[in-house]
């Protein structure tokens, strides 16, 4: 076939010309049909039925030459095919490429040029069995999330045809000093050449800022040095970029040319905090994994990119840690021109060889060729986590990565380098940074985060080896480079023409007892009765939206409490098929939080904290507030407060610099008896010079006062009894009482409830031997296995710590039901910042979906509605009944915290019926 193309001049303006092989090829892929590909993108995005399909493929298009390229080179490139690939034409080896991630080109020899052309590329995507693969096994080779979310083969970048001269531009390597504005160019060509070299340097307006020519004798390599004056530099709000326009000249015919953007910019780690052109840099990143919807690796359109690049600065990021892949080269132009820094990673191994990690480092060569003069990267990582190394047990290994961290710093001196970021149990060698991961659910685990921050700030020894070999400077900036929680996308918004997305099928090879399974998200959240505790499928969804952002908003403020941080990174820019942890979907579908997002995301932020976020109607409660400044100075301004709308109170707050935490006096609140039974919302906004800086706010559930309890109790724990006395009930004899409260049931219990009496079981602390509420074993020769195995009252209860149920990265949406009893707790379902003093240890199991509608007045459940279970519950025995909670309502003293108190009123009160 015939392509069309625009016609090639042998003109200043035209040295070049291309041609797309974009499009439809033929594709074979060894033992299956032959069929039609589209280029570029992975063969698992375009078939269903060979998602997770290695081998060997072959990809064959025919092509004309334009009749006028015949008298020039004509070469073929590849922006990337994973993972080996042999080029042909009309039958005749060009040759062959290994590496999943970078271009390469052949030249076609010119006595195939006329006619028809038959272009041949066989690719072959290794598994894991290196008895097949003996050359390059999957796991010795780079391959990031590959080993997550299934192996991608073919061609998935852009292919052309280009005609150019023989001793061609094949490189240039820029250096920009911003402090003088000299410029370096290397220059690489093709071939050695006798003319001129000439370089111009082009400002963003067209101007030329800069040229320079150099006489070359039967050279191919030439440096030249220019100086610009009135250097605009490229920073996040003004990303000033440069074009360099390099020409090979006999005469005055131009007879190749080639253009790369640049700019000036600096980033230094000095003194624990990251500078920015000189100016303090706070990090506030997203981590993104750079997987797209249908092209899997291969982004959309252009469009596609900068509309996702536009959505992560409304979002307040000014950074973007594209996660163990390099990505379509436009991915960096795009953060070029929109001023977004970019932290980039090598894909990682699986199995540390000799053959690998010369893999690892030949492709961070490559990166650098390829990449190297983007102004927008500022960061990389040599290894993540400790993947495919085994740093913990190895000396070896150790050594290499110090080794292969000072080989990059000789490479790249002008960026950061981070040799493992880390999470436990692994840890740093020598890096520019000390960066470390931790997930915790909010607000299930929101003081375990606390104390993580808090001990990560005080620069701990656990994040650098402990074996004697490490290289800790002891200023290397710190920096949290992955945490989140979950926040799940509406189905609908992710499908087309009216089907769930392929990988809505995924996630049940992953550890997680089936967490992260997408499809039937929906029905189960109809079987399992959460229409009755939700007002609609579409509202959970929100809620969990907004329960991520509440989670994230309190991570974020805990992290900018301490001024020895200075950045994060969460986890992550969007979701990635069964990972729903994104700030977008994978769709790029903002959050319902998006529009507010970048108030907590940004520099200066106001961090207000209660020492609990429920009082009761007519308190006081004093609110802790410190101001953080990050990147940017704050001058003196004045920070108001409001309360639900309405002004409450202005404080001066003094000038202060970048990268501090300003404390300020508590601030006495008064919560009046009219904003009893729901939450009020605090706002904080500070100004300066009429202009608004910052702003943040404070939910706090606002409780009704107890009446005296008219339900008598009894207990035969005294602390129970205590305890109960102290909130006011009347503790009686067991046969006298209404209610009685215990932390465990025996045999004598369970006979009294089934003669009618009314129980409560506070199952929070108390030794439970036989994993449920009994701290007897009735001797019977019971059937085991099921609810029947259980004793009565036939309630498993379980350790959430060292399960799915813990959170600590597959969130989990606790919630109580707001209605009946319970409708006297304010906010919810899902639950909040106010139960931190409460959240249950424990869950309790062995309940059917039906009785998630009458039974289960609060649980949770873990990532796309799975392992739904209770955190009070109630079951009838016999003639009596049993309301158990895992709820710690006994932390503190009695009546102190209002939802402990009034989650215990409404335990009894429904146990007595």
């Amino acid at each position: 076939m015939t392509l069309a193309s625009r016609r090639f001049a042998d003109t200043h303006s035209e040295p070049r010309a291309r041609l797309s092989l974009d499009g439809t090829w033929d594709f074979h892929l060894e033992g299956q049909t032959p069929t039609r590909i589209a280029v570029p993108a992975p063969w698992q995005a375009h078939f269903p039925d060979l998602r997770a399909a290695a081998g060997v493929a072959t990809y064959s298009r025919a092509f004309t030459v334009p009749q006028e390229w015949l008298s020039r080179q004509v070469i073929v490139h590849f922006g990337a095919v994973n993972y080996f690939a042999e080029v042909s034409v009309n039958g005749r080896a060009l040759g062959s490429h290994e590496g999943g991630y970078l271009p390469f080109e052949f030249a076609i020899p010119a006595d195939l040029l006329a006619g028809e052309i038959r272009l041949d590329v066989k690719v072959t995507l290794p598994s894991a069995d290196a008895r097949a693969f003996p050359d390059f096994p999957f796991d010795e080779i780079p391959h990031g999330k590959q080993s997550w979310y299934g192996m991608l083969g073919g061609i998935w970048q852009s292919v052309w045809l280009e005609c150019r001269h023989e001793a061609h531009i094949a490189h240039q390597a820029i250096r920009a000093d911003l402090s003088t504005g000299g410029v370096t160019i290397d220059v690489e060509l093709a071939a050695a050449f006798t003319g001129a070299l000439r370089v111009t340097l082009v400002d963003r307006n067209g101007a030329v800022a800069a040229s320079a020519e150099l006489g070359l004798e039967e050279e191919a390599q030439a440096s030249v040095v220019l100086k610009v004056a009135d250097v605009e530099a490229w920073s996040l709000d003004d990303p000033a970029l440069y074009r360099a326009v390099v020409e090979l000249s006999r005469g005055d015919v131009v007879i190749d040319a080639a253009e790369q953007n640049f700019g000036f910019r600096t980033f230094e780690a000095k003194d624990g905090k990251f500078f920015l052109n000189g100016q303090p840099f706070y990090m506030r990143g997203a981590l993104d994994q750079d997987y797209y919807p249908e092209g899997i690796y291969t982004p959309p359109s252009l469009e596609f990119l900068e509309d996702q690049a536009r959505k992560s600065k409304e979002l307040g990021l000014n950074l973007l840690r594209c996660h163990i892949k390099v990505p379509d080269p436009r991915y960096y132009d795009v953060a070029d021109r929109f001023g977004l820094l970019v932290w980039s990673e090598i894909p990682n191994i699986q199995t540390f060889t000799e053959k690998s990690a010369k893999r690892l480092l030949d492709t961070m060569e490559g990166i650098l060729r390829r990449d190297g003069n983007h102004p927008s990267i500022v960061i990389w990582t040599i290894i993540n986590e400790d993947w495919g190394t085994r740093l913990v047990e190895s000396a070896d290994q150790r050594s290499w990565l110090e080794n292969a961290y000072h080989w990059l710093k000789k490479k790249d001196p002008m960026r950061l380098v981070v040799d493992n970021s880390a999470c436990i149990p692994n840890f740093h060698v020598v890096s520019d940074i000390d960066d470390y991961h931790y997930y915790a659910s909010v607000p299930e685990m929101a003081r375990e985060w606390t104390d993580w921050v808090s001990a990560f700030a005080k620069r701990p020894d656990w994040s650098y080896s402990p074996n004697g070999d490490a290289k800790r400077r002891g200023d290397e900036p710190l920096v949290v480079s992955e945490f989140g929680v979950w926040g799940l996308p509406h189905p609908d918004k992710l499908k087309q023409d009216g089907k769930e997305p392929f990988w809505f099928i995924n996630g049940l090879e992953w550890d997680s007892d089936g967490a992260t399974y997408p499809h039937g998200v929906e029905q189960r959240f109809r079987t399992y009765q959460f229409d009755k505790v939700f007002a609609s499928f579409g509202s959970f969804i929100e809620d969990a939206q907004w329960h991520q952002f509440a989670a994230l908003k309190f991570e974020i403020e805990e992290m900018r409490r301490h001024a020895s941080i200075q950045g994060y990174v969460i986890t992550e820019l969007t979701d990635l098929h069964w990972e729903a942890n994104g700030l977008m979907d994978m769709q790029r579908n903002p959050r319902a939080y998006h529009n507010r997002f970048h108030e907590i995301n940004t520099d200066v932020v106001i961090v207000p904290r209660m020492q609990r976020y429920a009082v009761w109607a007519g308190d006081t409660g004093n609110v802790e507030l410190e101001i953080s400044t990050g990147g940017k100075a704050l001058p003196a301004a004045e920070l108001s407060w409001s309360i639900d709308g309405a002004i409450a109170g202005r404080m001066a707050i003094p000038a202060q610099n970048a990268t501090s935490v300003h404390h300020l006096p508590a601030l006495p609140l008064s919560f009046a008896t009219d904003m009893a039974g729901r939450q009020v919302s605090i706002q904080f906004t500070i100004t300066a010079g009429g202009r608004e800086v910052a702003r943040n706010s404070l939910e706090v559930s606002v409780y009704r006062r107890r009446s005296k309890p008219t339900l008598s109790v009894s207990s035969a724990e005294p602390e129970i009894a205590r305890y109960l006395t102290v909130l006011g009930y009347e503790v009686v004899e067991a046969g006298k009482a209404d209610v009685r409260v215990a932390s465990t049931l025996g045999q004598a219990d369970i006979d009294a409830m089934e003669h009618g009496a009314h129980c409560v079981s506070l199952a929070d602390v108390a030794p439970l031997p036989f994993a449920n509420l009994r701290n007897d074993q009735p001797n019977w020769n019971y059937p085991t296995g099921g609810d029947r195995g259980q004793p009565m009252p036939q309630m498993r209860v379980t350790e959430r710590n060292g399960t799915i149920w813990k959170g600590n990265w597959v969130t989990g949406f606790s919630w109580v039901k707001r209605s009946g009893i319970f409708e006297r707790l304010p906010g919810g379902p899902l639950t909040d910042l106010s139960f931190v003093g409460v959240n249950p240890n424990r869950v309790i199991t062995g309940f059917r979906p039906i009785h998630f509608d009458g039974l289960v007045h609060a649980g949770t459940m873990v990532g796309w509605i799975h392992k739904p279970c209770a955190t009070i519950a109630e079951r009838q025995v016999g003639a009596g009944r049993i309301v158990a909670t895992t709820f710690g309502l006994m932390r503190e003293a009695a009546g102190i915290d209002p939802v402990a108190a009034t989650l215990l009123d409404c335990i009894i009160e429904t146990a007595a019926g």
